[in-house]
């Protein structure tokens, strides 16, 4: 498995800070981390899952591999996976 989670980093709905969660692998076994996680498919953005930090531990706890924001975007970007915003 290689899902991957940064620090809660980001502002977010709710007053909470927020994380990406990611796969270096495949979309397949990101959405399945997800189901398992209980993060509904909503929270789903052309590359990654936006979570909660109060998902954070348990994403790990789960088998996430924690890494900085640096780290999970470098690895999104080598894996192919990433998928930017289109301009329009």
């Amino acid at each position: 498995m290689s899902v991957l989670i940064d620090p809660p980093n980001w502002p977010g709905p709710r007053g909470l800070m927020w994380s990406h969660l990611v796969s270096d692998r495949s979309l397949e076994e990101l959405h399945a981390f997800a189901v398992r996680l209980g993060v509904p498919e909503r929270a789903f953005d052309r590359d990654h899952y936006d979570v909660p930090e109060t998902v954070h531990a348990r994403a790990v706890a789960l088998g996430a591999e924690a890494v900085t924001s640096r780290e999970l975007l470098q690895r999104l970007v080598t894996s192919g996976l990433r998928r930017r915003r289109q301009r329009g």
